[in-house]
């Protein structure tokens, strides 16, 4: 476990700002860092009231959904992966080729950019929703190598899934076979002074890169939320390229 806890390559550059803040939180110089290009139309902000966060606005969330340009994602010939196959009703897919991987998100949610980021999709209406995807070389040719799943989830959440600021607790830690390949899982929280972020994360190792996603919501919608994030884990998938 010390090559993982030890990685100065790690703690920099995997997940780079990647645990989402919530709109109107402290703006640091960490958050300046940031560059964010949404690439869907624009609405009207709602993020400098609490408040207005805290109402679920189906109504309005649809028009959103419906009005909104697709995000730009990688298919490729149906035959050549089973990913297609496995595609849900209110997801849509995304396969990298390039750097092999794939997953599932949920409809609505719009790509942005982050700097040291892969892919990010979010809520636009709930920025606490969304998923991240990153990647970084390793000489390491299964994640079992870095430690167990209990391991390698607390210094992840720790020291690079949520800010330092942040007090988190890691609630479970597993480890999946799919495919002949292994992954480990990690749900935890995420404590802000004015939010709590409850997350999933899947983290494996191929293509001599370490991945992981991440993708969580606020604790208050964690309820309605925990079993379509689950999909988004469950969906996540290495394959050679």
């Amino acid at each position: 476990m010390a090559s993982l806890q030890n990685s100065p390559t790690l703690h920099q550059t995997l997940f780079h700002n990647s645990f989402p803040q919530k709109h109107g939180a402290s703006r640091s110089s960490r958050r300046e860092s940031i560059s964010f290009i949404v690439k869907a139309a624009q609405v009207p902000s709602q993020s400098n009231s609490t408040g207005s966060l805290s109402q679920d606005r189906p109504g309005r969330r649809q028009v959103i959904a419906i009005g909104s340009t697709t995000p730009l994602v990688f298919l490729f010939n149906q035959h050549s992966y089973s990913f297609a196959a496995e595609n849900k009703k209110g997801y849509l897919p995304v396969l990298d080729k390039k750097d092999g991987y794939q997953f599932l998100y949920p409809f609505g949610w719009q790509e942005v950019v982050i700097e040291g980021q892969d892919k990010v999709f979010k809520d636009v209406i709930e920025p606490l929703e969304s998923v991240s995807v990153n990647m970084i070389p390793t000489g390491k040719q299964d994640i079992r190598e870095f430690g167990s799943p209990q391991q390698v989830g607390e210094t992840l959440i720790k020291k690079v899934l949520a800010p330092p600021t942040q007090k988190t607790k890691i609630i479970e830690a597993t480890e999946q076979d799919i495919d002949g390949k292994a992954y480990y899982r990690f749900e935890f929280i995420a404590q802000a002074p004015n939010y709590t972020r409850h997350a999933l994360s899947t983290v494996s190792i191929g293509n001599g890169k370490f991945y992981t996603l991440t993708t969580g919501a606020n604790e208050r919608r964690w309820g309605k939320m925990k079993d379509r994030l689950q999909t988004v884990i469950d969906s996540f998938k290495i394959f050679n390229v």
